[in-house]
């Protein structure tokens, strides 16, 4: 947690637009790992440019709880990695562990 990250300064609670693009993130990264162990056979310059054609291509977030504490903790799942369209799903909890925002997300990775 950072100051300039703040979206509601009477409640020091995160900024939704923080929490979606974290989820965002996590999600891609998930998937890039996903995308990189298909391909273990292929030369790591022709996954990096697998890699270059991720994007994000549906988003949901789902707010259950309001942004707040010292730090977060983000986990993203590939539900499935096709030959077009990688599916996750990511989870936002908070100090205590309780959940405070989910999400799920295709991206494109052909």
């Amino acid at each position: 947690m950072r100051r300039e990250l703040i979206g509601h300064y009477s409640y020091n609670r995160l900024h939704g637009g923080v929490i979606s693009a974290s989820l965002d993130a996590m999600g891609g990264v998930a998937v890039m790992a996903a995308i990189g162990a298909r391909h273990m056979d292929e030369s790591p310059a022709k996954r990096l440019e697998r890699f270059g054609k991720l994007g994000t291509i549906d988003l949901r977030i789902d707010y259950l709880r309001p942004g707040i504490g010292d730090y977060f903790e983000l986990r993203a799942d590939v539900m499935r990695l096709g030959s077009r369209v990688g599916s996750t799903r990511m989870e936002f909890k908070g100090p205590d562990g309780k959940l405070m925002s989910t999400g799920a997300a295709a991206y494109i990775v052909s």
